[in-house]
């Protein structure tokens, strides 16, 4: 049953970076427009994003549930070392929210407008930074965990593990990667006289998601970062990033075509395989320290709470999954079935 828990946090992961990472993504290309396209971008982001932006952040709950429950010492040393980060980023997730709602429903129209339309497009870059900041400080090796024998300043257990360069190339290469995933999201669904703004917001946000990976890997193995040191030392790791590269051509080919399914397809393909580079040479030890590797298997709650996890993922996900494919379906964010 472990590996049903397994699978659905995976699954959960994958399914935030695709979806709420458009999401954020959209603000992201919002604020990088000319003023005329500021306003297009703003009907379209509404129009395809209203219905389904509060589904998306239902992966991110699922995460942090099955972290707290079936592995609670990755839970509290996620939640305590981290708090900061995680912190701005639920005010970053709460403001854009805010911002989302009352600049399309706000009864009365004046320059408060102007606020909530900073508001938005300011949180969504923000943000997806300080996820990116998150994940990349648990790779860093620099999280200092409290204990009895060593005295650690403020500095040392709470700041130094994400505000560094490694962590902060990271949240801004996921925020990119939102950019890249909004960029062509909204190719297909923009109308046909706006599509090739898209486009091109589609062609420079893949130019910065592969400079800012190739700056990030060449940062981490010049500064000693133990991941990237594992990462480049793995086949598989490498292997997957080669397809990726690969991959490129034909997702630029359906990019430059405006093929809506193509293009979503070879994205959603590109992500999957960062994720997996990411994550398969370090699996199950997915936190690293100053003074080593947390296994993440081995910090498992009890067979019984995981049994009943298990079961609880598995009636949970066959009510969801359909559910969620149905509400996009309904509002024909899911193209694969059209002509």
């Amino acid at each position: 049953m472990i590996y049903v828990v397994i699978f659905f946090l995976g699954f959960s992961l994958l399914l935030y970076v695709l979806l709420a990472g458009a999401d954020f993504g959209a603000g992201i290309v919002e604020l990088f427009s000319s003023k005329e396209n500021q306003a297009i971008t703003k009907k379209t982001v509404y129009r395809v994003m209203g219905p389904v932006w509060e589904a998306n952040h239902i992966w991110i709950i699922i995460m942090i549930v099955i972290l707290w429950v079936g592995f609670p010492s990755f839970y509290n040393i996620l939640m305590i070392s981290l708090h900061i980060p995680l912190t701005l980023m639920l005010l970053g997730i709460t403001l854009r929210g805010i911002a989302f709602v009352f600049r399309h429903y706000d009864a009365y129209k004046d320059n408060s407008q102007l606020i909530y339309d900073w508001m938005f497009r300011i949180s969504s870059l923000v943000t997806p930074i300080f996820l990116g900041m998150t994940f990349g400080a648990l790779l860093s090796g620099k999280i200092n965990i409290a204990n009895a024998t060593i005295q650690y300043s403020f500095k040392e257990l709470y700041l130094d593990a994400w505000l560094n360069g490694f962590s902060i190339l990271t949240g801004l290469f996921f925020t990119a990667l939102c950019a890249f995933l909004s960029a062509i999201l909204l190719i297909g669904e923009a109308e046909i006289e706006s599509r090739k703004i898209y486009v091109k917001k589609a062609f420079i946000a893949t130019i910065v998601v592969v400079f800012i990976g190739f700056v990030t890997i060449c940062y981490g193995f010049f500064t000693n970062i133990p991941f990237i040191n594992i990462f480049l030392n793995n086949s598989i790791a490498i292997s997957a990033i080669i397809i990726s590269g690969i991959l490129l051509y034909p997702l630029w080919l359906s990019i430059k075509n405006e093929r809506r399914i193509y293009s979503r397809f070879f994205a959603g393909i590109q992500v999957i395989l960062i994720l997996f580079a990411a994550l398969i040479p370090i699996f199950p030890n997915l936190i690293f320290t100053s003074t080593g590797t947390i296994n993440f298997i081995n910090e498992v709650a009890p067979k019984s709470v995981i049994n009943v996890l298990g079961i609880s993922l598995i009636i949970g996900g066959s009510v969801i999954l359909p559910g969620l494919f149905h509400l996009l379906k309904s509002f024909k964010m899911i193209k694969i079935l059209e002509r």
